[in-house]
């Protein structure tokens, strides 16, 4: 037997084949969880899809009326109408008047 066997064998395995193992086995779980996402996300798509093509062979008068949801709107839907005579004066009531959820507010813009 030479030295450099009888080394190999005393020793076990080198470290650089544990480091190898060590990727390729965080290589492999990687794939395994992109696989699975992978899988997840045909699922989903196919449950899209099947989702699209029930609403597709709905009639039309019926997709039309269900395609709009009526939400109250707090200060907003408590008058039949509001009138302005300017946007500045709009844009005042809606910052005076609804709620920040709403959305309606001015975006202020840090400078800096």
């Amino acid at each position: 037997m030479e030295d450099w066997q009888r080394d190999c064998d005393a020793s076990g395995p080198l470290p650089e084949d544990a480091a190898r193992d060590a990727e390729d086995a965080a290589r492999d779980a990687e794939d395994a969880a992109r696989d699975a996402e992978d899988a997840r996300r045909t699922a989903q798509g196919a449950a899209w899809v099947a989702e699209f093509e029930a609403a597709s062979r709905r009639p039309l008068a019926l997709r039309w009326r269900y395609s709009f949801i009526k939400t109250y709107k707090p200060v907003l839907d408590d008058a039949e109408y509001r009138s302005f005579d300017t946007m500045e004066a709009y844009r005042n009531w809606c910052e005076e008047n609804l709620p920040e959820w709403l959305g309606y507010g001015r975006v202020h813009v840090s400078s800096g």
